[in-house]
């Protein structure tokens, strides 16, 4: 344990931009490894870009490489020998379910032991949540993750996101956005504490930079209303004051708010617009319709109520804004009409933090050859509910 608190310990007092090298250093040290180079998911989530302040290996694909794997089964892995010569071992990098990239690491031809690889995933946790601290500092790793260029409105939805997915013991979540280089309103928002989640959908209205300012407005609002203790009602109307007061009405959000109970799986719900859900229990998928109630910023001093519902283990939540599910096909059937359930179903075994992608493919395929004409946004959420009191304690 007393080694792992080192490299802990080297990796606080680095300069941002060496982590790598902190890593690197005692990988050898204690494993003898003979390279090490680190991959972070681009904002498409389709391929691993190499981390380094001049690029030194093309990108390789999530879906299609052994690097790939390491990153979807959340697993290292190791591949098979064709030749004898070292070992090449991929490690997956991830923050409490939020997955950076992976560690790719070439041991001698002796090879590694199953301890030897949790010991280097210890690491490779330890290296993530760095990198996470570092990102403050330092443009190294926002920049190794872009394929292209961002435009200026993507740059500040991206920025607004506290992370693409995150688990914990009573629940797993995983969100994505496109077109991920160039979303425009958009966006989502988590905030857990000991005793609740609280989950938020926002649908800005408007292009560009008209959105996502819009955006950015909302997100913040609802923040400053949920830090200062307000319910759900009292955070819509918070947000829904601060939008009419700045666009008196030119321009409105639409949001789904919601909050868990993590003990009881009691969900309170407000719904002021747009972002519909979806619930899949066992084999069945249901449309999950609340009361429709004024988006934020149409009119001056919206009063909000909260609904009521509850989720149970093993159910599966997705969320998707309008982009997804009043999407067409080339016959003119909507996306949210039979399909979007036929997908959810369809990958029910997938862990969730995939499933957005996946639907997001299948939203693909639905349209055919026309380009997605408005943001999709999709968040996909396992509740587990609460085994013991394990997570009773305060973070």
């Amino acid at each position: 344990m007393d080694r792992f608190a080192a490299v802990e310990r080297e990796l606080r007092k680095a300069a941002p931009h060496r982590l790598l090298d902190v890593v690197s250093a005692a990988l050898r040290e204690r494993f003898d490894v003979q390279s090490v180079a680190l991959r972070l998911a681009d904002y498409g989530m389709t391929t691993l870009q190499v981390v380094s302040e001049v690029p030194i290996a093309e990108p390789v694909h999530v879906h299609d490489s052994p690097q790939g794997r390491a990153f979807g089964a959340q697993e290292p892995y190791v591949e098979p020998r064709t030749a004898p010569g070292p070992l090449t071992a991929h490690l997956p990098v991830t923050v409490r379910g939020d997955r950076l990239g992976v560690l790719t690491v070439t041991v001698p031809e002796s090879g590694c032991s199953r301890a030897d690889l949790a010991d280097m995933q210890q690491i490779c946790e330890a290296l993530g949540h760095e990198i996470l601290v570092a990102e403050r500092d330092t443009d190294l790793y926002l920049l190794a993750r872009r394929a292209t260029r961002l435009t200026l409105a993507a740059e500040m939805q991206w920025q607004l996101l506290p992370g693409r997915s995150v688990s914990r013991p009573e629940f797993r979540l995983g969100a994505h956005l496109e077109p991920a280089y160039a979303i425009f309103g958009d966006n989502f928002d988590w905030s857990v504490s000991a005793h609740h989640l609280t989950l938020t959908v926002t649908n800005g209205m408007g292009k560009g930079m008209e959105a996502a300012l819009l955006t950015n407005l909302v997100v913040n609002s609802l923040r400053n209303a949920r830090r200062a203790g307000l319910d759900l009602p009292g955070q819509a109307s918070l947000a829904d004051q601060a939008v009419y007061t700045q666009h008196r009405g030119a321009l409105h959000a639409s949001v789904l708010l919601l909050r868990f109970d993590l003990a009881t799986g009691e969900v309170e719900a407000v719904d002021a617009g747009s972002p519909r859900m979806w619930r899949l229990r066992g084999r069945t998928v249901d449309s999950i319709d609340f009361e429709p109630q004024l988006p934020l910023g149409m009119f001056e001093e919206t009063e909000y109520v909260t609904q009521h519902l509850r989720v149970e283990p093993g159910d599966r939540l997705l969320i998707g804004s309008d982009g997804v599910y009043d999407s067409a096909s080339a016959a003119g059937e909507l996306y949210g009409q039979r399909a979007l359930a036929r997908s959810l179903s369809a990958h029910r075994f997938l862990p969730s933090e995939q499933v957005p992608l996946a639907v997001l493919r299948d939203l693909r395929d639905h349209r055919g050859s026309a380009p997605l004409d408005d943001d999709a946004l999709v968040v996909c959420m396992d509740w587990f509910g609460r085994q013991s009191s394990a997570g009773d304690a305060s973070e």
